[in-house]
């Protein structure tokens, strides 16, 4: 039977097919290249399926002063704000703050610039019924907190808006922050950029008393209570669980256990503290943990810390003139402040002659009266009220303890004094029975004190870490 070639049309049909997928392909790849390796970018000589839309400066501007023209509006109808309000906008560079309250009739408006503002403004105590200002990371927030305590009138509103309080500690850190205030109300935004803002509204309390930038209160007296928030408790969950079972060999063990370390700094936002301090208990030399661990390894969200060394040891206090920074106290943590002495055998001290006295347990001198002329006495201060005198709770606290020891007595006094609950971080070294140097360190002391030492800790907000370096 003699076949029939097919239509030259259908032929045709073919070729434009695979001219077409062929073409179809091109573009898929071109549009996975500019999605992948341009990210979504459009050059001039591109394809693209997301072409970038531009406006002029004069819409830029337009749009911007529109955004907070609908946010002071909104403030308007709650009643925060009035045509009548003596107005401050700690505003930024551009300043479409200010001209978006001009031109809803507040007329009695000033502007501050965010990267100028600083203590001692040219106004006095009492000046302003309402005060806008945005906060960010690299804000000074403790300075416009201060200042803005003391120039805002009481009953006078204090508006935020801020990108930075978008967990629940951060949040709570602020609210802390400007504890002159009483948080009216906060809601999420869309900001500018089309991303999401916190605005809170503050309402100034009728007390006149406001915070330095140390974070003393100029009248009235900081909070020292001791209460357990939930976002806290929250935190703690997601810790690493401590290691109920007594490890063999607990210094490997624990030091395994460093990779498993929830630092909170990476959990949560610390952007809105006054002060950001560190305390070494038991620092030995600048090269153990303070240079050899925290300096080089604890996240500080490019915060400045201060630091101090606790260290009983004369033989390492001469290193410490040296290095800037590190503020030196030359005790040994303790409960009470008295003398003490280090617990080490004669022998142990020769041993120990070159690279100072021994990591012993510390002991009361009136404890032991043979020890009353003994070389080795040492002071030894009261942690707990040093902490409450030097820190307060809009403060982050970071401390680590390796006190050979004197914990078991250090915690119990710093949880009964409520200091406790002013420290937010804190590494534990725990010594007991079956620790290496059990010989010159609670020989009474077993691995489930330890543990209930740490959950001590956690109960009340502090988070602890199992810790060896």
């Amino acid at each position: 039977m003699e076949t029939t070639a097919p239509p030259k049309s259908a032929a045709i049909s073919k070729i434009l097919l695979r001219l077409f997928s062929f073409c179809v392909l091109v573009l898929l790849a071109r549009f996975a290249y500019v999605i992948t390796v341009k990210g979504q970018s459009c050059e001039s000589i591109d394809f693209c399926f997301f072409p970038r839309t531009t406006i002029s400066d004069a819409d830029a501007a337009h749009l911007r002063r529109s955004h907070y023209t609908s946010v002071f509006r909104n403030l308007v109808a709650e009643g925060v704000l009035s045509k009548n309000s003596n107005s401050l906008c700690i505003a930024t560079q551009e300043g479409f703050e200010i001209d978006a309250l001009k031109e809803m009739g507040v007329a009695s408006s000033t502007v501050r610039y965010a990267e100028g503002f600083k203590f001692n403004q040219p106004f006095k105590n009492h000046t302003f019924d309402f005060v806008f200002a945005g906060f960010d990371r690299k804000s000074r927030q403790v300075r416009f907190a201060s200042e803005v305590s003391r120039i805002v009138k009481p009953g006078g509103y204090f508006v935020v808006h801020t990108e930075s309080a978008n967990d629940a500690y951060g949040f709570n850190s602020l609210i802390r922050l400007v504890d002159t205030f009483t948080l009216l109300n906060s809601r999420e935004i869309i900001g500018l950029d089309s991303s999401l803002s916190w605005e809170l509204v503050f309402k100034k309390d009728n007390g006149i008393f406001y915070h330095t930038e140390k974070g003393e209160a100029s009248k009235g007296k900081i909070d020292h209570e001791c209460s357990v928030p939930r976002h806290k408790l929250e935190l703690i969950e997601k810790a690493e669980p401590l290691i109920e079972e007594e490890p063999l060999k607990p210094r490997i063990a624990l030091k395994r256990n460093i990779k498993n370390v929830k630092y909170l700094s990476k959990m949560v936002d610390i952007s809105f503290k006054n002060r950001y301090v560190y305390i070494d208990l038991g620092a030995r030399s600048y090269r153990s943990s303070i240079g050899g661990w925290f300096k080089k390894q604890y996240p500080k969200q490019e915060k400045p810390f201060e630091i101090y060394a606790v260290e009983a040891d004369s033989a390492f206090h001469k290193e410490y003139t040296l290095k800037k920074g590190v503020t030196l106290l030359p005790y040994a943590a303790w409960i009470r402040n008295e003398t003490l002495f280090f617990e080490i055998s004669r022998e142990q001290r020769r041993k120990k002659k070159e690279q100072g006295r021994g990591m012993g347990r510390v002991q009361s001198v009136q404890s032991a009266s043979n020890f009353i002329s003994d070389p080795n006495k040492i002071q030894g201060f009261d942690f707990a009220t040093w902490l409450k005198s030097s820190v307060t709770n809009r403060d982050y606290v970071v401390v680590k303890m390796d006190i050979e020891g004197s914990e078991f007595h250090v915690i119990p006094r710093l949880i009964e004094t409520k200091a406790a609950c002013l420290i937010d971080e804190m590494f534990l070294e725990c010594h007991y029975n079956r620790w290496e140097i059990r010989e010159r360190c609670c020989p009474q002391k077993t691995y489930a004190q330890c543990l209930e030492l740490f959950s001590s800790l956690r109960r009340i907000g502090v988070l602890v870490h199992q810790w060896y370096w």
